[in-house]
């Protein structure tokens, strides 16, 4: 038995056939384009969602061995896509990068408070779906008024293809108007935020059944499907108490737990795994600047990935300068939207390589920061965390972020473990007795994990003043 995989990533979406053993027959990628029509702002248009879905589910499909049998969904968490009664879109979806609604986060955490919103899975975040729509409210009324349905950009997608109206816990829990717990609509956020609750669908279980869609001249039945993390998770086949760092344009710092343990510091997030309501929970430290801060970074030195590695091996010194990466705000542990990157301790002896090894030092801090932050807030990591995403394909940098979190980082390649966990949940699965395969152990190496703590210890007194400031 096979299946079909749909994941709708925020640049591009990827298809793939995947066998019964999780293994990936074929595969395809289709981008489509972001829009920042003001400063913050970051948007798609959803009908380019279902154009890149058809040319890559034609394309997946003609080079497998066989049809699949049935789909599921992953997709980006967080966004909205505002509809009217025949889904047609009233106006682009609002992504999850989406700052504009930064103020309405600002006054969701002071009215609703600490204990409300550790309920709720997190504190409120410029492009979480709550914050998004009391902006909509406020700023677009008459979107609003015409709106029948508001969904989860993979929901949409979807039920746009021909399957049921309604979402499931995982991407639920992600909009800061689900109780984490329970996996339940709240009606404090909800009524905070401005708008109807008839607007929101059903939350049922991640592999229910929800209709047949159409695709690439294929009827598939399908099922609600997952948020990407999630559906990583169950790609990866990992239980509570295990976990993973995975970077990439951001990163992610992921402990998965079987009890819905709330993080009220909110310097985490909490949310509901892929399955059924209340069936587990996971909690993420979420570091926005990973390549979206090197790569601008990089640029502005005019220089290149490969030169910065080669600069990082010749290893850090004390007398490096320290960079600030936040060039986009950050998520853990500051939740502060307004944070702004800089440099430090710049002299007449700082080189060019020494700026270099720098930004790269500084995202690895920033990865560091989130695995503190998860395990202070009571998440377990395996002795051997694995490291996934392209970020840590580098041998010298996956030795940088063993070094600045002083943990050993077991190298995975799974490039394709949300994708495979949508296939999982279009087959009525919501395990995954996979066991988790790596290609080897970075060890942190003692002398310089003393230094990077160091050199961090000041870099954090550097972001706590810009921190205050905001």
């Amino acid at each position: 038995m096979t299946s079909l995989g749909i994941d709708l990533g925020t640049g591009s979406i990827k298809v793939a056939v995947v066998s019964a053993d999780t293994k990936i027959l074929s595969r395809s990628s289709k981008p489509y384009p972001i829009s920042s029509p003001l400063p913050g702002w970051a948007e798609s248009d959803p009908t380019d969602w279902l154009r890149a879905c058809e040319e890559a589910a034609r394309e997946a499909l003609s080079g497998a061995p066989q049809q699949p049998e049935h789909v599921g969904f992953s997709g980006q968490m967080h966004g909205v896509v505002v509809t009217d009664g025949a889904l047609q879109p009233l106006r682009p979806a609002i992504l999850w990068a989406d700052t504009r609604s930064a103020a309405e986060a600002q006054r969701m955490n002071e009215e609703l408070g600490a204990t409300q919103m550790a309920r709720l899975g997190s504190g409120a975040v410029a492009g979480f779906a709550a914050t998004t729509l009391a902006w909509l409210a406020r700023n677009e009324p008459d979107v609003m008024a015409q709106a029948r349905y508001v969904l989860q950009p993979k929901d949409w997608l979807r039920a746009a293809l021909g399957g049921r109206i309604g979402t499931e816990p995982s991407d639920a829990s992600g909009t800061l108007m689900c109780d984490v717990s329970t996996g339940e609509w709240s009606d404090v956020p909800i009524v905070w935020s401005g708008v109807s609750r008839e607007l929101l669908p059903p939350i049922e279980s991640s592999h229910a059944e929800v209709g047949t869609i159409t695709l690439a001249g294929l009827e598939l039945p399908c099922t609600f499907g997952g948020a990407d993390t999630a559906c990583a998770l169950l790609g990866l086949g990992l239980d509570p108490g295990e976990g993973f760092v995975a970077v990439g344009s951001g990163a992610q710092v992921v402990s998965v737990m079987n009890t819905a343990t709330l993080d009220a510091s909110l310097a985490t997030h909490t949310f509901a795994r892929a399955g059924n309501k209340g069936s587990g929970w996971y909690r993420i430290g979420a570091v926005q600047n990973g390549g979206l801060a090197l790569e601008p970074t990089l640029s502005m030195l005019s220089s290149s990935f490969e030169e910065a590695h080669d600069a990082l091996s010749e290893g850090i010194t004390a007398n490096d300068p320290l960079f600030v990466p936040y060039l986009a705000g950050e998520r853990t542990p500051f939740m502060d939207p307004y944070l702004r990157g800089s440099w430090h301790n710049i002299s007449l002896g700082t080189s060019r390589k020494m700026m270099l090894r720098s930004v790269l030092e500084g995202v690895a801090h920033a990865v560091a920061f989130a695995v503190d932050a998860v395990s202070e807030a009571g998440g377990k990591l395996p002795e051997h965390l694995p490291l996934i995403g392209g970020g840590g394909a580098n041998p010298v940098f996956r030795q940088l972020l063993a070094d600045c979190a002083n943990r050993s980082l077991a190298n995975v390649d799974a490039p394709d473990a949300a994708v495979v966990g949508a296939a999982l949940l279009g087959s009525g699965q919501s395990e995954n007795a996979r066991a988790l395969e790596h290609s080897g152990v970075t060890t942190p190496r003692e002398d310089q994990a003393a230094l990077l703590a160091e050199r961090r210890a000041e870099l954090l007194t550097h972001i706590g003043s810009l921190h205050t400031r905001n």
